[in-house]
């Protein structure tokens, strides 16, 4: 909003101090700012408001941690709103509101969250674990996405050097493999969407372990979507060149600030969790930029922490459906080593490690051609 102002402005000529708004780096910076301030001074009222409302709270796995139901009990759930309303805020404040990458992230991040906030609310009044249907959320999931996916297809500026990129699947390390899947890339990109936000979604389950990883994804993320929209960074990397795609970088910042601000409050011990509200979003999110960006493959290394949780789960079902027994104690695996005896913030930080060295490695890759 404010950038479209600038540039109501700017069209009558130069503005002293105002002109720094047309650099994505600055707009980034206040993306950040502006985001975690709205969710810091959101954040107590809030969670007074969602206490006095949901009463009970969070309905705890009874088959979970011991102590988690007696710790964690009568936390109220719900606070990916606060994320939203964070992410949002320093989005459309700062964003270039006519760049389609920014609508399909938004289209993505709103309607993910609606469908989170529905599937929390199904659990709190119902004080069961029990949501949503299951198949009923992939298929709404997977129209979301591919809304997302056909609104970049279809708007979104052309490489002239490479018209198809759009619906091409491109891979790191090298640079002249890639596959055009031409409208078939709807259901791919859904794929990848879809797969992020669940895989999110599984790593929600101690305090602050999702909320890091998925800003530190968003910052690696950032960082690439700045240099494959930009023609000169990544041509000297040998990189896909993606007219517009820069604007993400937007996005992104204020994804960080708007987890940093819930961070404030969802630090050990939490005053509130994100609740699938703010898991769907973030996750569906974070699949949407690597999707904007044409660097769904890395994905895997970046977000591999997400990746690990949803094998665990993915394991523990097929072998016991197949065996009887189970590879973990419990899944998914962020539980089995507080069932080893670690403590909940010792997952938590040793987790957050692993996701800055995935995203290192992830990084390196634009590098190596």
């Amino acid at each position: 909003m404010i950038y479209w102002l600038y540039e109501l402005l700017a069209a009558g000529g130069y503005i002293p101090g105002l002109n720094v708004l047309k650099y994505q780096t600055t707009r980034t910076g206040l993306a950040i700012f502006t985001a975690m301030i709205i969710v810091v001074l959101m954040g107590s009222r809030f969670i007074r408001w969602m206490q006095a409302k949901q009463g009970k709270g969070q309905p705890i796995r009874k088959e979970g941690i011991e102590r988690h139901i007696v710790e964690k009990a009568g936390t109220p759930t719900m606070g990916g709103v606060m994320i939203l309303a964070g992410l949002l805020g320093g989005t459309l404040l700062w964003g270039d509101l006519s760049n389609p990458y920014i609508w399909a992230v938004i289209i993505v991040t709103t309607g993910y969250g609606a469908l989170g906030f529905l599937d929390d609310y199904a659990k709190v009044t119902k004080q069961s674990t029990e949501g949503v249907s299951g198949r009923v959320r992939l298929l709404l999931e997977a129209l979301i996405a591919m809304a997302a996916v056909a609104v970049i297809i279809l708007f979104a500026a052309r490489p002239p050097q490479m018209p198809q990129l759009l619906t091409t699947v491109t891979f790191p390390v090298f640079k002249q493999a890639y596959i055009d899947l031409g409208w078939f890339y709807l259901i791919f990109g859904a794929f990848i969407i879809v797969g992020a936000a669940n895989a999110v979604n599984f790593t929600d389950g101690l305090d602050g372990l999702a909320t890091v990883p998925v800003m530190i994804a968003a910052a690696a993320y950032g960082l690439i979507a700045y240099i494959v929209g930009n023609f000169v960074f990544s041509n000297y990397l040998q990189l896909h060149f993606v007219p517009g795609v820069g604007e993400i970088s937007v996005f992104c910042g204020a994804l960080i600030g708007a987890g940093l601000g819930f961070l404030w409050y969802n630090a050990p011990p939490a005053k509130i969790f994100m609740g699938d509200t703010g898991s769907l979003a973030l996750g569906g999110a974070v699949g949407t930029i690597a999707v904007a960006t044409r660097h769904e493959i890395i994905l895997a290394v970046i977000g591999g922490l997400f990746v690990a949780e949803t094998l665990s789960v993915m394991i523990q079902v097929a072998s016991f459906k197949l065996t009887g027994k189970r590879v973990f104690r419990m899944a998914p695996v962020h539980h089995h080593f507080e069932k080893l005896g670690w403590s909940e913030s010792t997952v938590v930080i040793r987790f957050w490690i692993v996701a800055v060295v995935l995203a290192v490695i992830g990084l390196a890759t634009l590098k190596l051609r």
